[in-house]
């Protein structure tokens, strides 16, 4: 994210490049900059004719380096964008040649999504020297919460520990989905808000009664009533709770457990650091650690490998998603 400042900061300033190559598997940041530069860059009056969008699949790069090479009209600059230029990857290395001598008076945008460009080549050399390439990585999944926590910050909110974990747990690390949400909370909520798990209820859609987050909670104390409860609100809502989502996070709660069973430093901090949770939610771990030894998480494990694999069709005969349920929540309180 300091590297989007930067660039960002730099066009500002007025230190703007001829070529962009923004690539990676975050889409988010590649979206976030592209948009910046078509905005910024020129003024309303001179995009007409100095701002170009182009689209790899329908374009080649000689097409691109030709229409980079064209003079602006009645502006300092243009401004040529190429969206989806992954589809390029057989013909981009033809970029070097142009990449080595870019038109000043041009900005050239690739956006350059889910794939990276190889760092052996020559063109990532050249372009680094001329331009700027920017790598936007996939964000690992024991940060978005602080980058929520951030990006909200900025937009005059705060949120609560549990909305925070409501927000990870149901949309991932896809950034740009979290980014739509929140900006719907934004336009919703007023500024300096604290955001509550009723918030995320009824402005985005998850039951702060009934989720994997809380079904999880009710397994590691133990409450077998609170459970079975949410078990049979998944089974009458799946497409809303699919089965696989459900196994994979109840699966990396107990993974969890089964490592802090077996640290020899269980400082809370250390703890937090080693599983990668918040420290907020340490207590439930901890509770999860005292009401199972360590002989029935790694059985708890391999109970969820294998309904994991009958949820997929693998040696069960269609099960429904409530038999499945069922037969995993007997499995761990037995």
């Amino acid at each position: 994210m300091d590297e989007v400042v930067k660039i960002i900061n730099d066009i500002k300033a007025g230190n703007i490049k001829p070529i962009y190559f923004l690539m990676g598997d975050e889409p988010y940041y590649i979206d976030k900059i592209t948009e910046f530069i078509e905005e910024s860059v020129l003024t309303d009056d001179e995009k007409g004719f100095n701002q170009m969008v182009m689209y790899g699949r329908d374009t080649t790069v000689e097409d691109i380096v030709s229409n980079a090479k064209r003079y602006p009209m009645m502006a300092e600059r243009q401004v040529v964008v190429v969206r989806e230029a992954q589809d390029l990857v057989k013909t981009i290395d033809n970029l070097e040649s142009y990449a080595e001598q870019p038109q000043p008076t041009t900005v050239l945008v690739f956006a350059y999504k889910y794939k990276t460009l190889d760092k052996r080549k020559k063109l990532i050399k050249v372009l680094s020297k001329n331009g700027v390439v920017f790598e936007s990585k996939k964000m690992y999944d024991n940060q978005v919460g602080t980058w929520i926590t951030r990006v909200l910050q900025g937009r005059g909110l705060s949120i609560e520990p549990k909305a925070n974990a409501m927000l990870v747990e149901f949309l991932g690390n896809d950034l740009s989905k979290i980014s739509n949400e929140l900006n719907k909370l934004q336009i919703i909520l007023p500024k300096g808000h604290t955001i509550t798990p009723s918030d995320i209820e009824v402005n985005i859609g998850f039951s702060k009664d009934f989720n994997v987050f809380e079904l999880q909670n009710a397994l590691g104390s133990r409450n077998q009533l609170k459970a079975y409860q949410i078990a049979q609100y998944f089974a009458d809502n799946p497409k809303d709770n699919p089965m696989v989502l459900t196994t994979g996070l109840i699966f990396t709660f107990f993974a969890k457990v089964l490592r802090y069973h077996g640290l020899k430093d269980k400082n809370p901090k250390n703890v937090a650091s080693v599983l990668g949770v918040n420290p907020f939610f340490l207590k439930d771990y901890d509770t999860a650690l005292r009401n199972y030894p360590m002989k029935k998480v790694s059985s708890i494990v391999e109970t969820l490998r294998d309904i994991d694999a009958k949820s997929k069709g693998i040696g069960a005969n269609s099960l429904s998603n409530h038999d499945l349920l069922k037969e995993m929540l007997v499995k761990i309180f037995n």
